[in-house]
Order: C-alpha cells, then sequence, then structure tokens
C-alpha cells in the first residue's frame, strides 16, 4: 500500500499566473536564533547587537537583523516554491516595512506574477512575490523573487510567458517605515565604532571591506536549516551528486549575510537595511570559498519626513577567493569577473 501524503514540491507546469500560496510553518523567533545568527555571520551592528544601544536611541530593545527576518520570511517559502530548483536567480522591490523583535512570529505567503518556459524545455522561471507577516497580520516585509525551477513533464506546454515590470529601486518614501524616530543624541559612535554618518559618505565612493570569511559545509548547512529552507541544492549530497556541479551548493541568502556581515567595516553605522533594490546571484559559492565584499555609494537621499536619518543606496558585491582591493565586477565586455558572487543593490540607513 503506498502513500501519497508526502509533499514532492511544485514543478515549473504545477505553477498557474495569479496563484496564491499560504506556506507552512509559522516560526516564533527567539534570541537563540539572535545568537545563532551571530555566530555564523559575525555581525556587529550595535543597534541589533545590544539592547542598551537600541534602548537609548528609541527602540523598545533589538530588533532582529534584517537579513534573520528575510530568511526566515523566505525559508517558509521553499517547499512550495523552490524544492525543485535549480538556482534562485534574483531579487527585486524588497522592503523591510516593520521591525520584528524576539518573541514574534513570521509566517509567509506568495502570489505568483510571472512565468517563462526556459528554451530548453525542460525548466522555467517562476516569478513571486512573497509577503512576510507578523503575529498581528502586520507586514513585516515583501519581496520578488525569481527561481529557476524543473518541469516534472518536459512535453508539457508552455504557459504564456508573462514577466512582470519591477521598479528599478524602492522609492525613498518607503524607507523610514521599520525605524521608530531615533535620540540621535544618544547614538554613541564610539560603542557603534565609526564616527561616520550618513553626511560623510559621498555618491562614486568604493570601499573595500577588507575582511575576508572562509565558509564551511557545516556553517552552511546548520544556517540553511536555521531559516528552515528545504531546498534539495543546499542539503541532498545524493542528489547533488548526480547534478551539474556534483555537490551542494551554498544558499545564496548565507552570500548574502556574510556580505553584509563584512560591509561592517566601512559602513557601520548602516543599521538598517531598508530595501533590496534588485540583485543577482552571479555564480555559486561552495564549502571552502572564502567570502570578501565591497561597496559603492550608488545614490544619496533624504528620508521624507525623517531629520533623524539618511539613505544610501549601495551596490553590495561578494567575490569569493579575491581580497577585492581592486573592486572586481566586470570586464570590459561586460560579463561578470571571475568570481564574483552577489550583485546586489541596496537601500541602507544610517543617523545623520
Amino acid at each position: 500500500m503506498t502513500s501519497t501524503k508526502t509533499n514532492p514540491g511544485n514543478y515549473f507546469e504545477d505553477f498557474k499566473f495569479g496563484q496564491v500560496i499560504v506556506h507552512p510553518t509559522p516560526r516564533t523567533v527567539s534570541v537563540g536564533d539572535v545568537a545563532l545568527y551571530t555566530s555564523l555571520y559575525g555581525t556587529r551592528f550595535a543597534v541589533q547587537s545590544s539592547d542598551a544601544f537600541a534602548k537609548a536611541i528609541g527602540y523598545p530593545q533589538s530588533p532582529l537583523d534584517d537579513l534573520l527576518t528575510f530568511h526566515v520570511v523566505f525559508g517558509k517559502t521553499t517547499p512550495e516554491i523552490s524544492l525543485n530548483a535549480i538556482a534562485n536567480l534574483g531579487y527585486a522591490n524588497c522592503r523591510f516595512l516593520k521591525p520584528v523583535y524576539p518573541g514574534d512570529t513570521l509566517s509567509s505567503t506568495s502570489e505568483v506574477i510571472g512565468l517563462k518556459e526556459n528554451s530548453n524545455g525542460e525548466t522555467g522561471t517562476v516569478y513571486v512575490r512573497s509577503t512576510g507577516r507578523n503575529q498581528n497580520g502586520e507586514i513585516v516585509l515583501d519581496y520578488v523573487r525569481w527561481v529557476m525551477v524543473r518541469k516534472r513533464d518536459k512535453a508539457a506546454p508552455a504557459p504564456e510567458a508573462i514577466v512582470p515590470n519591477l521598479p528599478p529601486r524602492v522609492d525613498p518614501s518607503e524607507l523610514g517605515a521599520a525605524v521608530p524616530p531615533l535620540n540621535t543624541s544618544q547614538y554613541d559612535y564610539a560603542l557603534a565604532g565609526s564616527p561616520y554618518r550618513w553626511g560623510d559618505y559621498e555618491v562614486g565612493e568604493k570601499i573595500a571591506h577588507v575582511d575576508g570569511m572562509t565558509l564551511e559545509e557545516a556553517e552552511h548547512q546548520i544556517a540553511t536549516r536555521l531559516y528552515q529552507n528545504t531546498a534539495k541544492v543546499h542539503f541532498n549530497q545524493h542528489t547533488e551528486a548526480k547534478g551539474r556541479f556534483g555537490k551542494r551548493i551554498v544558499y545564496g541568502g548565507v552570500v548574502i549575510s556574510l556580505a553584509r556581515a563584512l560591509s561592517f567595516n566601512g559602513l557601520n553605522n548602516a543599521f538598517h537595511l531598508a530595501a533590496i533594490n534588485g540583485g543577482r546571484h552571479v555564480s555559486p559559492c561552495f564549502a571552502g570559498d572564502t567570502v570578501y565584499a565591497w561597496s559603492e555609494v550608488l545614490e544619496k537621499v533624504e528620508v521624507p519626513g525623517r531629520t533623524d536619518l539618511g539613505a544610501l543606496r549601495t551596490r553590495l558585491v561578494a567575490v569569493k577567493n579575491n581580497d577585492c582591493s581592486d573592486f572586481p565586477l566586470k570586464d570590459a565586455d561586460g560579463k561578470y569577473a571571475d568570481g564574483v558572487m552577489l550583485d546586489l543593490d541596496t537601500w541602507v540607513l544610517l543617523p545623520r
């Protein structure tokens, strides 16, 4: 007697335009999650590290690191969206809308907003907008991502191709919602690790973040389990040994978190990741790679209605096995340089 009660994950032909998916399982985040996240990436932003620091400037307590919130919300979506994925391709229009604190419970839903079968007829790209809510139903985060998913049946007819038209950047008017009014007179720059605030950065400025971090197999496995991310490409060596790389791929969010943690050295006071305008995983990361990062200031704006903080639009680039002193990105032909893994367009907020 066989059972069909298990979830095999959705294949490309299972997705329908406009489909709304409610993802299991709600997750209450705790100080234990925060401690484990810190141990995995070494993040050092003072607002997320110290209750005393956060309370002094106007928070009720330290909020979660924005990317921990992102990963928990993202992880909920993987059993239905990317269990049968080959790769997560990119992100856009990601907005952090409300702070999350230890004790909050996060849940996720997704809407299919685009579909396009690939030319090989074996895979397709699925575009989804995923939304994370807290226990009160308040939206804390939403974002668009697109993922390459295997087809179950190569002969299945292709759906009508629909590719969403996404804005090039999140509007600055949407950037301050997740930060309470700040008492900047109590912002201790010595404890934060740098005297540089919003006004000290200039458009076009590039910062090599100096430090590097070698990623171990156990670390990326623990990180992905922390987010309850079940995508096969990150966990199952038995299946991935037969795949194109012959080994497990590091979850792209691990690379994002490492790059963000490394960016502390040079952007110490950019304590809030307010938005991800767009992003691309350029090449895979594997255990044993050493991750470095560099940033470029693309835009500098005031946040409407806020005199306590300002926004920098930054390009955050993660590179493997290159110290980034030469700011690697693209070659003369416009192709990404060897070793570039991540090209992420973000808004970060700093005190003024």
